[in-house]
Protein backbone atom coordinates (compact mmCIF):
# COMPACT_ATOMS: atom_id res chain seq x y z
CA UNK A 1 0.00 0.00 0.00
CA UNK A 2 2.83 2.43 0.70
CA UNK A 3 3.79 2.45 -2.99
CA UNK A 4 0.34 3.57 -4.16
CA UNK A 5 -0.14 7.26 -4.94
CA UNK A 6 -2.35 9.10 -2.49
CA UNK A 7 -5.71 10.11 -3.89
CA UNK A 8 -7.62 13.32 -3.36
CA UNK A 9 -9.24 13.74 0.04
CA UNK A 10 -13.01 13.52 0.12
CA UNK A 11 -15.09 13.40 3.29
CA UNK A 12 -17.61 11.17 1.51
CA UNK A 13 -15.00 8.43 1.03
CA UNK A 14 -15.77 6.28 4.07
CA UNK A 15 -13.39 3.40 3.23
CA UNK A 16 -10.51 3.82 0.80
CA UNK A 17 -6.90 2.80 0.23
CA UNK A 18 -5.76 3.62 3.75
CA UNK A 19 -6.76 0.16 4.97
CA UNK A 20 -6.55 -3.37 3.60
CA UNK A 21 -10.32 -3.71 3.42
CA UNK A 22 -12.24 -5.63 0.77
CA UNK A 23 -13.38 -2.62 -1.23
CA UNK A 24 -14.22 1.06 -1.06
CA UNK A 25 -17.30 2.72 0.41
CA UNK A 26 -18.37 6.12 -0.91
CA UNK A 27 -21.27 8.05 0.63
CA UNK A 28 -23.80 9.31 -1.93
CA UNK A 29 -26.56 10.53 0.39
CA UNK A 30 -27.45 10.29 4.08
CA UNK A 31 -29.17 6.99 3.29
CA UNK A 32 -27.02 5.49 0.56
CA UNK A 33 -23.38 4.58 -0.05
CA UNK A 34 -21.61 2.88 -2.94
CA UNK A 35 -19.35 -0.17 -2.56
CA UNK A 36 -16.82 -0.88 -5.32
CA UNK A 37 -14.51 -3.86 -5.63
CA UNK A 38 -12.73 -5.92 -8.28
CA UNK A 39 -11.11 -9.35 -8.50
CA UNK A 40 -9.94 -11.74 -11.23
CA UNK A 41 -7.64 -14.75 -11.58
CA UNK A 42 -6.56 -17.67 -13.76
CA UNK A 43 -8.68 -20.87 -13.99
CA UNK A 44 -8.53 -23.12 -10.93
CA UNK A 45 -10.88 -25.84 -12.22
CA UNK A 46 -11.09 -27.50 -15.64
CA UNK A 47 -14.82 -26.93 -16.19
CA UNK A 48 -15.20 -23.45 -17.79
CA UNK A 49 -18.81 -23.03 -16.61
CA UNK A 50 -17.79 -23.79 -13.02
CA UNK A 51 -14.78 -21.48 -13.33
CA UNK A 52 -17.15 -18.65 -14.28
CA UNK A 53 -19.35 -19.39 -11.27
CA UNK A 54 -16.40 -19.48 -8.88
CA UNK A 55 -14.90 -16.27 -10.25
CA UNK A 56 -18.24 -14.50 -9.86
CA UNK A 57 -18.84 -15.81 -6.31
CA UNK A 58 -15.33 -14.74 -5.35
CA UNK A 59 -15.77 -11.22 -6.71
CA UNK A 60 -19.27 -10.75 -5.27
CA UNK A 61 -18.04 -11.87 -1.85
CA UNK A 62 -16.26 -8.59 -1.15
CA UNK A 63 -19.56 -6.70 -1.27
CA UNK A 64 -21.17 -9.20 1.11
CA UNK A 65 -18.20 -8.91 3.47
CA UNK A 66 -18.82 -5.17 3.72
CA UNK A 67 -22.52 -5.57 4.48
CA UNK A 68 -23.70 -4.48 1.05
CA UNK A 69 -25.98 -5.76 -1.69
CA UNK A 70 -24.43 -6.34 -5.15
CA UNK A 71 -26.21 -4.43 -7.92
CA UNK A 72 -24.14 -4.33 -11.12
CA UNK A 73 -21.04 -6.09 -12.43
CA UNK A 74 -18.59 -5.62 -15.30
CA UNK A 75 -16.79 -8.64 -16.77
CA UNK A 76 -12.99 -8.58 -16.94
CA UNK A 77 -11.67 -10.99 -19.59
CA UNK A 78 -8.19 -11.92 -20.77
CA UNK A 79 -8.46 -14.79 -23.22
CA UNK A 80 -6.60 -16.51 -26.11
CA UNK A 81 -9.46 -16.62 -28.60
CA UNK A 82 -7.52 -18.29 -31.42
CA UNK A 83 -6.23 -21.07 -29.18
CA UNK A 84 -9.34 -21.90 -27.15
CA UNK A 85 -12.16 -20.63 -29.36
CA UNK A 86 -15.36 -18.79 -28.42
CA UNK A 87 -17.18 -21.82 -26.98
CA UNK A 88 -15.03 -22.06 -23.85
CA UNK A 89 -15.32 -18.32 -23.18
CA UNK A 90 -19.08 -18.53 -23.66
CA UNK A 91 -19.27 -21.17 -20.93
CA UNK A 92 -17.19 -19.04 -18.55
CA UNK A 93 -19.45 -16.06 -19.15
CA UNK A 94 -22.59 -18.17 -18.76
CA UNK A 95 -21.38 -19.57 -15.44
CA UNK A 96 -20.65 -16.09 -14.17
CA UNK A 97 -23.94 -14.70 -15.45
CA UNK A 98 -25.93 -17.43 -13.71
CA UNK A 99 -24.16 -16.74 -10.41
CA UNK A 100 -24.70 -12.98 -10.77
CA UNK A 101 -28.42 -13.64 -11.34
CA UNK A 102 -28.47 -15.77 -8.18
CA UNK A 103 -27.04 -12.78 -6.33
CA UNK A 104 -29.82 -10.56 -7.70
CA UNK A 105 -27.36 -8.34 -9.58
CA UNK A 106 -26.99 -7.41 -13.25
CA UNK A 107 -24.19 -7.86 -15.78
CA UNK A 108 -23.95 -4.46 -17.48
CA UNK A 109 -20.85 -4.80 -19.65
CA UNK A 110 -17.14 -5.43 -19.41
CA UNK A 111 -13.83 -5.38 -21.22
CA UNK A 112 -11.69 -8.04 -22.87
CA UNK A 113 -8.14 -8.36 -24.19
CA UNK A 114 -6.32 -11.10 -26.03
CA UNK A 115 -3.92 -12.91 -23.69
CA UNK A 116 -2.01 -16.18 -23.82
CA UNK A 117 -3.25 -17.20 -20.36
CA UNK A 118 -7.00 -17.03 -19.60
CA UNK A 119 -8.06 -14.76 -16.74
CA UNK A 120 -11.52 -13.83 -15.64
CA UNK A 121 -13.24 -11.84 -12.91
CA UNK A 122 -15.65 -9.06 -12.11
CA UNK A 123 -15.75 -5.45 -11.08
CA UNK A 124 -18.71 -5.25 -8.71
CA UNK A 125 -20.77 -2.29 -7.52
CA UNK A 126 -22.98 -2.65 -4.47
CA UNK A 127 -25.10 -0.52 -2.19
CA UNK A 128 -25.07 -0.13 1.60
CA UNK A 129 -26.35 2.34 4.19
CA UNK A 130 -23.50 4.76 5.06
CA UNK A 131 -23.93 3.95 8.76
CA UNK A 132 -24.25 0.18 8.37
CA UNK A 133 -21.26 -1.03 6.38
CA UNK A 134 -18.71 -3.46 7.83
CA UNK A 135 -14.96 -2.97 8.03
CA UNK A 136 -12.27 -5.58 8.59
CA UNK A 137 -11.21 -3.80 11.79
CA UNK A 138 -13.04 -3.06 15.02
CA UNK A 139 -12.78 -6.36 16.91
CA UNK A 140 -13.27 -5.98 20.66
CA UNK A 141 -11.84 -8.03 23.54
CA UNK A 142 -14.53 -10.49 24.61
CA UNK A 143 -15.78 -11.06 21.05
CA UNK A 144 -15.66 -14.51 19.51
CA UNK A 145 -14.57 -15.39 15.96
CA UNK A 146 -16.94 -17.04 13.48
CA UNK A 147 -16.06 -18.78 10.19
CA UNK A 148 -18.83 -19.60 7.70
CA UNK A 149 -17.01 -21.96 5.29
CA UNK A 150 -14.40 -24.70 5.79
CA UNK A 151 -10.81 -24.09 4.72
CA UNK A 152 -8.52 -26.25 2.58
CA UNK A 153 -9.64 -25.01 -0.83
CA UNK A 154 -6.13 -24.02 -1.93
CA UNK A 155 -4.77 -27.45 -1.03
CA UNK A 156 -7.57 -29.26 -2.86
CA UNK A 157 -7.34 -27.13 -6.01
CA UNK A 158 -3.58 -27.70 -6.07
CA UNK A 159 -4.26 -31.43 -5.81
CA UNK A 160 -6.77 -31.11 -8.64
CA UNK A 161 -4.03 -29.81 -10.94
CA UNK A 162 -2.04 -32.94 -10.07
CA UNK A 163 -5.02 -35.27 -10.77
CA UNK A 164 -5.13 -36.36 -7.13
CA UNK A 165 -8.81 -35.75 -6.37
CA UNK A 166 -11.80 -38.03 -6.64
CA UNK A 167 -14.85 -36.89 -8.60
CA UNK A 168 -16.67 -36.28 -5.30
CA UNK A 169 -13.84 -34.14 -3.98
CA UNK A 170 -13.79 -32.13 -7.20
CA UNK A 171 -17.54 -31.59 -6.98
CA UNK A 172 -17.54 -30.74 -3.27
CA UNK A 173 -14.65 -28.28 -3.64
CA UNK A 174 -16.21 -26.61 -6.68
CA UNK A 175 -19.59 -26.30 -4.99
CA UNK A 176 -18.00 -24.75 -1.91
CA UNK A 177 -16.11 -22.16 -3.96
CA UNK A 178 -19.16 -21.30 -6.05
CA UNK A 179 -21.46 -20.91 -3.02
CA UNK A 180 -22.33 -17.26 -2.52
CA UNK A 181 -21.84 -15.62 0.86
CA UNK A 182 -25.26 -14.07 0.29
CA UNK A 183 -27.16 -16.03 2.95
CA UNK A 184 -24.36 -15.62 5.49
CA UNK A 185 -24.43 -11.86 4.90
CA UNK A 186 -28.21 -11.55 4.93
CA UNK A 187 -28.49 -13.34 8.28
CA UNK A 188 -25.60 -11.26 9.65
CA UNK A 189 -27.54 -8.07 8.88
CA UNK A 190 -29.77 -8.91 11.83
CA UNK A 191 -26.80 -8.71 14.22
CA UNK A 192 -24.11 -6.17 15.10
CA UNK A 193 -20.68 -7.59 14.23
CA UNK A 194 -17.57 -5.70 15.28
CA UNK A 195 -15.53 -6.58 12.18
CA UNK A 196 -16.06 -8.68 9.04
CA UNK A 197 -13.93 -9.86 6.14
CA UNK A 198 -13.87 -12.84 3.79
CA UNK A 199 -11.15 -15.47 3.57
CA UNK A 200 -9.25 -15.43 0.28
CA UNK A 201 -5.64 -15.37 -0.84
CA UNK A 202 -4.01 -14.47 2.48
CA UNK A 203 -5.58 -17.53 4.11
CA UNK A 204 -7.39 -17.76 7.43
CA UNK A 205 -4.45 -16.55 9.50
CA UNK A 206 -3.48 -13.82 7.04
CA UNK A 207 -6.92 -12.23 7.13
CA UNK A 208 -7.15 -12.83 10.89
CA UNK A 209 -3.85 -10.97 11.30
CA UNK A 210 -5.13 -8.00 9.31
CA UNK A 211 -8.22 -7.86 11.51
CA UNK A 212 -6.39 -8.29 14.82
CA UNK A 213 -3.61 -5.85 13.94
CA UNK A 214 -5.99 -3.20 12.63
CA UNK A 215 -8.17 -3.57 15.72
CA UNK A 216 -5.22 -3.35 18.15
CA UNK A 217 -6.17 -6.69 19.76
CA UNK A 218 -4.97 -10.30 19.67
CA UNK A 219 -6.81 -13.46 18.66
CA UNK A 220 -6.84 -16.92 20.24
CA UNK A 221 -7.78 -19.57 17.67
CA UNK A 222 -8.62 -23.21 18.46
CA UNK A 223 -7.37 -25.42 15.62
CA UNK A 224 -9.71 -28.29 16.60
CA UNK A 225 -12.74 -26.08 15.99
CA UNK A 226 -11.75 -25.06 12.46
CA UNK A 227 -13.70 -26.96 9.77
CA UNK A 228 -11.63 -28.54 6.99
CA UNK A 229 -12.82 -29.73 3.61
CA UNK A 230 -12.73 -33.51 3.30
CA UNK A 231 -9.29 -34.74 2.26
CA UNK A 232 -7.44 -31.57 3.27
CA UNK A 233 -5.32 -33.10 6.02
CA UNK A 234 -4.37 -36.20 4.01
CA UNK A 235 -3.22 -34.08 1.06
CA UNK A 236 -1.39 -31.64 3.32
CA UNK A 237 0.48 -34.58 4.89
CA UNK A 238 1.77 -35.25 1.36
CA UNK A 239 2.97 -31.63 1.17
CA UNK A 240 0.33 -30.61 -1.38
CA UNK A 241 0.17 -26.84 -0.92
CA UNK A 242 -0.16 -23.89 -3.30
CA UNK A 243 2.84 -21.58 -3.36
CA UNK A 244 0.72 -18.84 -1.82
CA UNK A 245 0.19 -20.87 1.35
CA UNK A 246 3.92 -21.13 1.96
CA UNK A 247 4.31 -17.42 1.23
CA UNK A 248 1.56 -16.63 3.75
CA UNK A 249 3.22 -18.86 6.36
CA UNK A 250 6.56 -17.12 5.96
CA UNK A 251 4.93 -13.68 6.08
CA UNK A 252 3.15 -14.49 9.36
CA UNK A 253 5.97 -16.28 11.20
CA UNK A 254 6.74 -13.34 13.50
CA UNK A 255 3.15 -12.47 14.41
CA UNK A 256 1.65 -15.91 15.09
CA UNK A 257 2.39 -18.15 18.06
CA UNK A 258 1.61 -21.84 17.52
CA UNK A 259 1.30 -24.17 20.48
CA UNK A 260 3.50 -27.27 20.59
CA UNK A 261 0.49 -29.41 19.65
CA UNK A 262 0.23 -27.75 16.21
CA UNK A 263 2.34 -29.52 13.59
CA UNK A 264 4.16 -27.78 10.74
CA UNK A 265 1.60 -29.24 8.34
CA UNK A 266 -1.26 -27.80 10.37
CA UNK A 267 0.45 -24.42 10.40
CA UNK A 268 0.43 -24.44 6.60
CA UNK A 269 -3.22 -25.52 6.50
CA UNK A 270 -4.11 -22.46 8.56
CA UNK A 271 -2.23 -20.29 6.04
CA UNK A 272 -3.81 -21.98 3.01
CA UNK A 273 -4.33 -19.53 0.15
CA UNK A 274 -8.06 -19.72 -0.59
CA UNK A 275 -10.37 -18.77 -3.44
CA UNK A 276 -13.93 -17.72 -2.56
CA UNK A 277 -13.79 -18.60 1.13
CA UNK A 278 -16.34 -17.84 3.82
CA UNK A 279 -16.96 -14.81 5.98
CA UNK A 280 -14.74 -14.30 9.03
CA UNK A 281 -16.57 -12.38 11.73
CA UNK A 282 -15.75 -10.85 15.11
CA UNK A 283 -18.91 -10.47 17.20
CA UNK A 284 -20.49 -10.72 20.63
CA UNK A 285 -20.55 -14.31 21.96
CA UNK A 286 -24.31 -14.46 22.57
CA UNK A 287 -25.02 -13.03 19.11
CA UNK A 288 -22.52 -15.41 17.54
CA UNK A 289 -24.26 -18.44 18.98
CA UNK A 290 -27.61 -17.23 17.64
CA UNK A 291 -26.05 -16.41 14.26
CA UNK A 292 -24.50 -19.86 13.90
CA UNK A 293 -27.81 -21.51 14.83
CA UNK A 294 -29.81 -19.40 12.35
CA UNK A 295 -27.43 -20.21 9.49
CA UNK A 296 -27.75 -23.91 10.26
CA UNK A 297 -31.52 -24.05 10.79
CA UNK A 298 -32.59 -21.63 8.05
CA UNK A 299 -29.92 -22.14 5.37
CA UNK A 300 -28.19 -25.46 6.19
CA UNK A 301 -24.87 -23.62 6.47
CA UNK A 302 -22.44 -25.09 8.99
CA UNK A 303 -20.61 -22.14 10.49
CA UNK A 304 -18.32 -22.41 13.51
CA UNK A 305 -17.04 -20.35 16.42
CA UNK A 306 -13.29 -20.93 16.16
CA UNK A 307 -11.72 -18.55 18.67
CA UNK A 308 -11.96 -15.39 20.72
CA UNK A 309 -10.61 -11.85 20.92
CA UNK A 310 -8.31 -10.86 23.79
CA UNK A 311 -6.45 -7.72 24.78
CA UNK A 312 -3.43 -6.95 22.61
CA UNK A 313 -0.50 -9.17 23.54
CA UNK A 314 3.01 -9.89 22.25
CA UNK A 315 1.68 -11.78 19.23
CA UNK A 316 -1.29 -10.93 17.06
CA UNK A 317 -2.55 -14.54 16.93
CA UNK A 318 -2.21 -17.51 19.27
CA UNK A 319 -3.13 -20.93 17.89
CA UNK A 320 -3.70 -23.93 20.14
Amino acid sequence: MRYLPKGNKDDNLLVGMESSDDGSVYKLTEELALIQTVDFFTPIVDDPYMFGQIAAANSLSDVYAMGGVPKTVLNIVAYPMEELGPEVLAEILKGSSDKVKEAGALVVGGHSIDDKEPKFGLSVTGLVHPNKYYKNIGSRPGDVLVLTKPIGIGILTTALKKDLLTKKQINDTSQMMSMLNKSAAEVLSGFEPSAVTDITGFGLLGHAYEMASGSNVSFQIDYKKIPLLSGTKALADKQIFPAGSRTNHAWLKDVVSYSETISSVEELILCDSITSGGLFISMNKDEAEKYVEQLKSNHSIESHIIGKVINKSAKAIYVN
